[in-house]
């Protein structure tokens, strides 16, 4: 399924969801490892310094801290690499987001795995606008679908054997729904067609009946199907379902309902440039509150 994974990583508590999960998918599939952690410079320039992704302090840049990082990084995850042989840990100096794109396209990488933040506070997954700007930036510009894990995974759930595809219909949605397919008929997964019709106050609802959001819900139905289930030729293992409401409440209400293992979500929906257009409100909400992983796709 996954022949090079990248897991995107501070060895810090904040990365301890991803890395378990990018450590048991690529024992689970066989996949070649690639574990990435990005000295970055204490300013905006560049500079003969880094920063210590343990202490925080300023560090000289040099081949023997190179090496010192990569021995830190390898005790860290020792448990985790017992039993897995096909493993790379690579250390750059740089911008992270930048270094970890632009590893993730020397290498091919089929699947880059990371957490939703950077910063250890409390409670920051809770609260909208805490992601981290390398994982925001990530997304916005893999050219391969982007895991973000931000609870515990138990290793049957990584089975996903329930996937969630939420669509809004916009062209990025296009990319999300081939990777889901594709998943879900390579594993024989169950795959739930989503869409959440928007009521959000403000948005209209005062003027919606319940037999018009009921009509609009079977029209989005129809257009489920001809937008997706004729792509889907000879796999019948889905469903379609339209819920009203606010998006990401509904998203997250139906994938927890499922028992979903996966939710599939396109990384924005607004038609702008794929590689300039920032993570989705909806998306975001979605990751902050999902108790499953969450892949973001933004290219086909």
């Amino acid at each position: 399924m996954y022949k090079k994974i990248l897991l995107a990583t501070t060895s810090s508590p904040t990365c301890k969801e991803a890395s378990n999960v990018a450590f048991e998918l690529a024992k689970k599939h066989g996949s070649k490892l690639y574990i990435f952690h990005a000295l970055g410079f204490p300013t905006r320039g560049f500079g003969s310094f880094v920063v210590d992704f343990q202490t925080g302090e300023q560090e000289y840049y040099s081949p023997e801290r190179i090496g010192k990082v990569k021995e830190e990084i390898e005790q860290t995850y020792a448990e985790q690499l017992k039993g897995l042989d096909n493993y790379v840990i690579e250390t750059m100096a740089g911008v992270p987001h930048t270094e970890i794109l632009r590893l993730a396209r020397k290498q091919n990488i089929d699947l880059i795995i990371m957490g939703p933040h950077t910063k250890d506070e409390k409670g920051a997954i809770l609260y909208r606008g805490l992601l981290g700007s390398t994982m925001q930036e990530v997304t916005m510009r893999a050219r391969c679908p982007v895991m973000i894990v931000s609870r515990p995974v138990t290793k049957e759930k990584l089975e996903f054997k329930n996937i969630v595809f939420g669509t809004d219909f916009s062209k990025q949605c296009k990319a999300a729904f081939a990777f889901s397919y594709d998943l879900a008929k390579e594993i024989g997964s169950k795959l739930y067609l989503f869409h959440a019709l928007d009521i959000t106050p403000g948005m209209g609802a005062a003027i919606f009946g319940q037999n018009e959001i009921d009509k609009c819900l079977d029209g989005i139905k129809d257009r489920i199907r001809e937008t997706y289930t004729t792509k889907m030729e000879g796999f019948d293992n889905y469903k379609i379902k339209t819920w009203e409401g606010i998006p990401y409440m509904e998203i997250i209400k139906f994938a927890r309902r499922r028992e979903a293992d996966l939710i599939v979500m396109a990384h924005h929906s607004k038609e702008k440039d794929p590689d300039k257009a920032a993570i989705g409100s909806t998306l975001e909400q979605v990751v902050m509150r999902a108790n499953c992983p969450v892949v973001s796709v933004n290219h086909s």
